[in-house]
């Protein structure tokens, strides 16, 4: 009984969590095999993310090590906060007076993706919409009332919900991507397809931060399959060889 019992609550509080936050209306399939996306990702996270958020397990040095990102690029384009290319990466904002701005400090963004996934996040990039009600004057489909304000309108431009005739959001498509639609109420420096490659970039790059090794696992399975293809093939050729006398 008692067995049964954990195992509900297991299974229940997940779902109340899920509920809480609301829908995620997009879904991304993240390519950590695409350099240059991760590349975009990392450019456009350092400039339009850390001044709030940190990366505190991740270090400068090993995403120029591991995108194939120069020393002195990373030094002169991504470090952001005076340090060393050795050192991990702090927000800029000092967390006393983030706390103060927005209520709460901003979270470490290490682990989000492995966290939330990659569907959340590509979603949550793409849902903030116009709101009085909210301090920021934004809020969000997938977190409501959320404190962070819309970073990236400088690239998508505002977007406001579409409503219908009795007041009420309008939902486009179906089942777990159901969601409120929007109208763009005031241009961006991007086109849309254009912003959706650009969350994307970020998203395939907080993939990448949520578990580096993935990189080295994808190169080294590709080097064992090589190996295992060259093996069975000497493998078949010795077994010829010893069986060739055989009748």
């Amino acid at each position: 009984m008692m067995r049964q019992l954990f195992i509900a609550l297991l299974l229940f509080v997940p779902l109340m969590a899920s509920a809480a936050e609301g829908t995620v209306p997009f879904h991304f399939d993240p390519n950590l095999s695409n350099e240059a996306s991760l590349q975009r990702g990392a450019k456009l996270f350092m400039n339009y993310c850390s001044g709030c958020h940190s990366l505190q397990y991740m270090r400068y040095q090993r995403i120029g090590d591991d995108l194939g990102i120069p020393d002195d690029v990373v030094e002169n384009n991504l470090l952001m906060t005076g340090g060393k290319i050795g050192d991990t990466i702090q927000a800029s904002m000092p967390a006393e007076k983030a706390a103060e701005w927005f209520g709460k400090a901003p979270p470490d963004l290490s682990l989000e993706s492995r966290a939330r996934g990659a569907d959340w996040i590509y979603s949550f990039l793409m849902s903030f919409y116009l709101d009085d009600s909210r301090p920021s004057g934004v809020n969000n489909v997938v977190l409501a009332n959320t404190a962070m304000p819309a970073v990236l309108a400088p690239l998508q431009g505002f977007q406001a919900l579409k409503k219908d005739e009795g007041g009420h959001a309008e939902e486009g498509g179906e089942g777990e991507h159901a969601a409120p639609r929007f109208d763009l109420v005031q241009k961006g420096q991007m086109n849309s397809a254009e912003y959706e490659r650009a969350v994307g970039d970020i998203t395939n790059f907080l993939v990448y931060v949520g578990e580096p090794a993935q990189l080295v696992r994808y190169s080294l399975g590709f080097k064992v399959l090589i190996f295992l293809l060259i093996f069975t093939g000497l493998a078949y050729m010795l077994k010829r060889e010893f069986w060739r006398d055989v009748h």
